[in-house]
């Protein structure tokens, strides 16, 4: 392990990871990215995020699941949801990043999260 904080990705689209990934890493986070909620879920075991962003549409168990997952299992995780839907059908979070995913959005979100 590096010593950086870690940031967890729930995210399908290989474009959206790749901008996640760029940010998060200037910004000082290891990325742990996965494209499923099960993926995701089958990794607790082994990582301790202080950092999720999840799409909520996922193949599979659905964003909103693995967002209450993570919240349960990390307490303390900041959680930040991203999707196309519309951000008032976003299940409780503690910041929301509406798609299409830019630098300034999450550089705004990460500037609000506690260190």
């Amino acid at each position: 392990m590096s010593g950086r904080p870690l940031a967890l990705v729930v995210e399908d689209a290989d474009d959206q990871v790749a901008l996640l990934r760029r940010h998060l890493d200037r910004a000082g986070f290891d990325v742990f990215a996965v494209a499923d909620a099960e993926s995701a879920i089958s990794a607790f075991a082994e990582i301790e995020p202080v950092l999720a962003v999840i799409d909520l549409l996922l193949p599979g168990i659905s964003g909103q699941e693995c967002a209450r997952l993570v919240q349960e299992r990390f307490p303390g995780c900041f959680l930040v949801i991203s999707s196309v839907l519309d951000a008032a059908d976003y299940p409780p979070a503690d910041a929301a990043l509406p798609k299409p995913i830019t630098g300034a959005d999450l550089r705004a979100i990460l500037d609000r999260m506690p260190r």
